[in-house]
Order: structure tokens, then sequence, then C-alpha cells
């Protein structure tokens, strides 16, 4: 059933006084949380920029540059309704609120839900505060598709493999419901003092950024309005082709619709049944490539919602890996090598394109997103978690639940996500994802001239090629960071020491000693997240079926990640060779699933979540239930050795 549900004068009561907190929905359409309000009566549209609270996510140049036009744009929507939208600067939301509050005798709040842990904490500790004043307080699923707390396996437990959550997901009941915009609002009477202010004084842009800022207009136009013509456009003309186009990385190949769905201006409803009536409508036509390019790009919508429903039941995810051997792992904290990763100064053309791209212009395709975050953790041993904070400062699109299934999965982290001994090469990257080069000239004017042979590997062009070039390695570009077979061989040592150092964490458990072992890179960078508060269920009288869950206590076990059996390292072949028979499968292959990015890169059980789950496990079996004893690491070690040393002997007899 399609319910479209408006609101119109004749249905609202002047006596209901509610506050409006906008957060990441910035839109008029499809908010439920302003439907709701106006529907009851009178609004006071309320945004709060509290600094403080952000924390170490504080968000990034381009991404507050994106924030500040979306406000512009939804104040002056809001205005044309009969409403302000009021702003607020402050160093606590809760006292902001209660402001706002006793200024207008509001008898209730209203808002959507976020699922970031950061957020999670606030929001129910608000919702108690308010409560115990008195207050009223609803809150409703304006960003995905399904809560997190609805979908659960047939034990109860969170699905920790995207596959089997988004085939649940698409096998449950949904009753598109989307919410037109008010027909018209009416503003609460402020009759106090509410500290409000303008735009500009929110501080979100300063007088260094704005010059570096204005080129962003040119290519970017945010807010809500822009949003619904960027999800018609893409959908009549571009979504067609998106099963083939998507694999480019130069121009416009994906949707761009990431930002708008960050911020709340794109409702996810509507993306999701926009496409679904155009794969109706191409399966009636017969049309093969149609029906693939939507159920492709629903998968990347799927994403985003699992992005979300992994940070609601595994809060600790922004800082420590989801699977538990990776606690053992030593990363290299070696910050030269982060900043030659950031500069785009690797060596490696492709990895620096894109990270010259995302210094640039604030975004880069998802091929690409996934090349130079792979890059960062497999050749450069980095701590996944400082490439996660970088993005979160330089992406225009910047969302830590996306972030972190994107870094997760990259460094293995994840069950489904890269085997930890994958290490591709950007050379054959480049050669598949932008075999004439065009990219890689694009923003490496320096290496503009090199013929397309050697561009994606000019070490290896004979010095007259790079002498007609103009291209100097080690002077006007660098000389590769690291050469790829000594890449392979720390990533092996480094994968070697972690099970060592796993083994003799269980050895000193197992012999009474109680040896704990820490994550290795929680040494490196420490950052305070306040712990979810874990309740059963909110003493708040105003409670109701829409509002947030939280994760709560549990007595049992929610069960154990375990990582996958070590596989050979093996190096992708160039293109001219047969591709491997698991990537023709489009949707599901492994090669499909490279394309998880970090931009699309958002039931009946209600089930909690166990205390347990929140730790991630010490225990580690091998693939049949028994435990690994340190004669089978060994074992394990010399066979996969064994392996990898036939697999390059056969590569180079074939080369």
């Amino acid at each position: 059933m399609n319910s479209n549900t408006s609101v119109s004068p004749e249905n609202m009561s002047s006596s209901s006084k509610t506050i409006v907190w906008f957060r990441r929905d910035l839109r008029i359409d499809d908010n439920p949380a302003l439907a709701a309000a106006a529907r009851d009566g009178s609004v006071f549209p309320v945004y709060i920029w509290c600094p403080k609270e952000e924390e170490q996510f504080y968000p990034g140049r381009v991404s507050r540059w994106w924030l500040k036009q979306s406000l512009a744009h939804l104040e002056q929507s809001l205005k044309s309704l009969g409403a302000e939208l009021v702003l607020i600067k402050t160093h606590s939301t809760l006292s902001a609120l209660l402001d706002c509050i006793k200024a207008t005798g509001a008898t209730k709040l209203v808002f959507n839900h976020l699922y970031d842990p950061v957020s999670l904490v606030r929001d129910h500790n608000i919702k108690e505060k308010l409560a115990e004043a008195g207050i009223s307080v609803r809150s409703y699923n304006g960003d995905l598709l399904y809560e997190p707390w609805e979908i659960y396996d047939e034990k109860g437990q969170a699905f920790t493999t995207f596959d089997a959550y988004w085939d649940k997901c698409l096998n449950m009941q949904m009753e598109p419901i989307s919410f037109l915009p008010p027909w018209r609002l009416v503003q609460v009477a402020v009759t106090g003092t509410v500290e409000r202010c303008s735009i500009e004084d929110l501080g979100l842009e300063n007088e260094t950024e704005k010059a570096s800022n204005a080129l962003l207009g040119r290519a970017w136009s945010p807010g809500w309005g822009s949003a619904d013509k960027a999800i018609m456009e893409f959908v009549e003309h571009n979504l067609c082709d998106y099963s083939r186009s998507r694999l480019k990385v130069g121009g416009n190949s994906t949707s761009l619709l990431s930002p708008y769905l960050h911020f709340g201006e794109l409702s996810v409803r509507k993306v999701f049944q926009s496409a679904r009536m155009k794969q109706i409508l191409w399966r009636r036509e017969q049309n093969s490539q149609g029906e693939e390019s939507v159920t492709l790009f629903l998968k990347a919508v799927g994403l985003r919602e699992y992005s979300r429903y992994l940070t609601f039941n595994f809060p600790f995810t922004h800082e420590r890996p989801l699977l538990s051997n990776l606690k053992y792992f030593p990363w290299n904290a070696d910050v030269n090598r982060f900043k030659a990763w950031r500069q785009g100064r690797t060596g490696y053309p492709l990895v620096d394109a894109g990270m010259r791209e995302l210094w640039a212009t604030g975004w880069i395709h998802n091929r690409i997103r996934v090349i130079v975050s792979s890059f960062a953790v497999k050749f450069l041993l980095l701590p996944w978690r400082w490439g996660m904070k970088y993005f979160w400062h330089t992406l225009l699109d910047a969302d830590l639940e996306c972030d972190i299934l994107g870094w997760q999965y990259i460094s293995g982290s994840l069950p489904d996500g890269h085997e930890l001994e994958r290490l591709d090469s950007p050379q054959i990257q480049g050669s598949k994802f932008d075999p004439e080069g065009e990219y890689v000239r694009q923003w490496l004017p320096e290496l503009a001239r090199m013929p397309t042979e050697w561009i994606h590997h000019p070490w290896d062009a004979p010095h007259t090629v790079l002498k007609a070039a103009g291209v100097e390695l080690g002077l006007n570009y660098p000389k590769p960071i690291i050469d790829i077979d000594i890449a392979r061989e720390h990533l092996r040592e480094a994968i070697f020491k972690m099970w060592e150092m796993e083994a003799a964490a269980k050895a000193a458990t197992s012999d009474g000693m109680n040896e704990e072992v820490f994550d290795n890179s929680i040494g490196i960078e420490t950052s305070t997240i306040p712990k979810v508060i874990l309740k059963e269920n909110s003493s708040c009288p105003t409670y109701s079926s829409n509002d947030q869950r939280v994760p709560s206590f549990q007595n049992g076990n929610n069960g154990s990640l375990h990582r996958k059996r070590a596989k050979c390292v093996e190096e992708e072949r160039l293109p001219a060779d047969k591709p491997n028979n698991h990537n023709k499968q489009a949707g599901t292959s492994r090669g499909e699933e490279d394309l998880c990015s970090t931009a699309e890169s958002s039931a009946s059980k209600r089930q909690s979540i166990s205390r347990m789950s929140f730790s991630v496990p010490r225990s580690c079996s091998l693939s049949d239930g028994r435990p690994m004893q340190e004669c089978e690491l060994s074992d394990m070690k010399q066979s996969w050795q064994e392996k990898i040393d036939l697999e390059q002997t056969s590569s180079k007899n074939g080369n």
C-alpha cells in the first residue's frame, strides 16, 4: 500500500506547541518528525550547533561548507511555509533545548533518529532529562528503510555479513510511506529569550576557507530542492547504464547522491522507491541491463543501511575491528608514510591521483576509495583508523557509519570483507579502471606526457621515455614509496606476528595467567567515546513504538566472530588473462563487493544486544572448531608459505 501523508491547516490543533529538532534531516519532503509536529499544532524549528559534542568527529572543511549551504536552503523553505528556523550555537545541546522549551512553553520535542555511538548516547540522555521535566519526546525513522532493531536472524542475533542482512531486508514486507511537505506551518510564539544566531555566526566557515569553498559551489548545489532534482536526473538519465558506467573512475559515473543522503536532504525511501519503480518498468520491457543496474544501485543503498545497522548493534566499531584476531595486528604508525599517502606522493600514480583529487574536491569515485584505502592498510600497514579519520575530515559526503564500514571492509576486519592477506597491485588496478590513463593525467600533471603503456608504472619505463615525457623520478615525481614485493612480504610478516600474538594470548589465558593483550592500534591513538547507555527501556512516560532503541543488556553470549582461514596471497592477473570464475556473478561476487565504498559508499523480536557483543572476542578457532595450538599455527604458516612460493613461481613462469 502506498500511503502519502500530507498535513493541512484544518488538521492542526493550535493548543500543541512542538519543538522540531533538525539534525541530519535537512529537508521538508518526507520528514516524519516535521510532519508529526505540523499535524499536532504550532512548531518551533531549531538547529543546534554544538562543536564540543562533536568531539573527535568534528566535521571537516568541505562537510561544514555543505552543512552551511543546506541550512540556508532549509531556512528559506521553512520561511516560505510560515515558520522560521532558529539557529543556536552552544556548549550543551540539552541546555539549548531546555532554553527553547522555557522560552516557548512547548510541551513536546520531536526529532528523527541517528545511529552513530555519539548521537545514541546524547539522544538517550536528552530523552531521559526531558522526561524528568515532564516534556513529551517522540523520535522517528527518517533515515532508513528499516530500523536496526527490526532486522535479526532466526536466532534473534544481529547479522554480521551484508548479503545475509540485505536478503532479509529485501524479503521483509515494506509499506512505502512518504510524508509530503506540509501546506503551511504555524510558528510558536516566543515569550522568553533564546540566544539565536545567524548562519554566519555558527562559525561553519572561516575567512581562510571561503576562497577554497567557492570552488565547491561550481560543482555542487546543496539543499533538499537540489537533492530532488539530482535523484530525478539520475533515475531518468543515468540509472539504466549504471551497471556499466559505475566502474569508470573519471567523470560522474555514479549517482552522486551520497552527500544529499548524509545530510538528510534526500529521503532514502524516495531513492529506493524511485529505483524500484524503474526496475518494474524495465522488467516489463525486458530491459535486462536496466534491471541489473537497479539491483546494483539498490545494493549500494543497502550498504548504507548496513553501515548504520553495524554501528548500532556493534557500537565499538568506530575504534575496534569487528573480528577478534585483528586486535593483535601490528600496525605501523609511520607518520611520514601517512603524510606521503595524504599528499599523493607514494609513487603509485593511481593512488596519488585519487588522493590529490580528494584534497582538491572533497570527492573521489567509489573504486578509487577502495584502492587508496587498501594501499594505506595493506602496502603501508597504516592503522585503518587513521585513514578513516582522514576521510572524515576531507570527504564532502563524510559519513561516520559508512566510513567505518568501508575501512573495516578493506582492512579485513569484517567477516565478509577483503581477506587480510589480499594485496592488489595499483598498476593492475590502473590498467583495469583507467586503461587510457586519462584520470591519472588529469590529477598528476607531471605525468601528463607519459605514454599510456607506462602511465601506471613509470618506474619501469626506459630512461628515454621518461626524458621525453619530462619525468624525473625522485625529483618531479616520487619513486615508489615501497616495492610491491617488499610490501607483500611485510604484510605476510605482520599476519604471522598477529597469529603468534593471538596464540600466545590464548595460551596465557588457558594457563590461568589471565594476560590481556590489547589492540595494537589503541596505543597509537586513543579516542574517548562515551559508552552507549545500555538499558532495556527508558522510564520516560512518553515512550512509543516509533522511538529510538538503544543496545541493551542481556544474559548470554551473542556469539563470537572468528576470522576466516588465511588463503594464499594471490596477485591479480593482467586484464589479458582470464578472470576468476567468481567474478562473473553480477552483484554478488568478490569483484562486485569491491565497490562497497565509504561513499554509498544509509522487528517483532526487538532483540536486545548482549554485553558480550560489545567486546571483541579474544578466542580464535580453526574452521572445524578445534582450538589452534602452536604446532597448528606453525604448520599453517609453513603450508601458506609453500603456497605463496608456488604461486609466485607459476606467475613468473607464466609471464
